[in-house]
């Protein structure tokens, strides 16, 4: 994708949505933390069904391990993995607890430290509680990137650089949004709605698909 579309790819994206936002519920950084990290192989609603009475009652990792890794699960039971993504918030909120004073380090290196916290992991929180202009790739922006021949790449890591590099200084902080909702309710992994997407003009995905309601009159037409 040619710089100059590159602007207009994001400038579109955020008309589109103004403020973007993580869809994840959470109080305070710590929250934002176990929310990221339960939310690994899960959805971000089914997140916030578990952590809505878990977070009226738990905002700090000291709460946390007086909850104890039995309670916190009879919260996080309906998420996949649940045994171990408890086994690991326990884990971690002992160590900033230890380590860190009881507060989410503002640090690449020593959040990937924690357990269950990988770069992804790390990536959201840091963009979402710090302001530090980080993009973090999911499926989503995995398959964005790839698609739409923003910042193609054969690993996450690939893309995560390239869109570090293509993007503009403008958008960089909140790229990582609007290239996750764009690829959650737009250009979606079976079928993109091209129809009704606003940089598809600069996407290279083809053929580019039709509305429903067209696509079912071409196909009568060709009958």
């Amino acid at each position: 994708m040619k710089k100059a579309d590159i602007y207009q790819f994001y400038a579109r994206l955020a008309e589109d949505r103004p403020e973007p936002k993580t869809e994840l519920d959470y109080v305070n950084p710590y929250t934002l933390l176990v929310a990221v990290a339960l939310s690994a192989q899960a959805t971000d609603v089914g997140v916030n069904k578990a952590t809505k009475a878990l977070f009226e009652m738990v905002t700090t990792p000291e709460q946390m391990l007086a909850l104890g890794e039995e309670r916190l699960k009879d919260h996080i039971k309906t998420v996949g993995l649940f045994n171990t993504k408890a086994k690991n918030v326990i884990r971690a909120a002992q160590i900033l607890v230890d380590e860190h004073d009881g507060e989410v380090p503002a640090d690449r290196e020593a959040l990937e430290a924690l357990p269950g916290v990988g770069r992804k992991t790390a990536n959201v929180v840091l963009n979402e509680a710090f302001g530090i202009p980080t993009i973090a790739v999911d499926t989503h922006i995995f398959r964005v990137s790839n698609r739409t021949g923003l910042a193609p790449g054969k690993t996450p890591l690939a893309v995560e650089k390239k869109l570090e590099k293509a993007t503009p200084e403008d958008f960089k902080q909140h790229a990582h949004h609007w290239l996750i909702l764009h690829g959650r309710y737009l250009c979606k992994a079976r079928t993109p709605e091209c129809w009704r997407c606003p940089v598809a003009e600069f996407c290279r995905f083809k053929p580019k698909t039709v509305a429903p309601k067209r696509a079912s009159q071409k196909r009568a037409q060709n009958a």
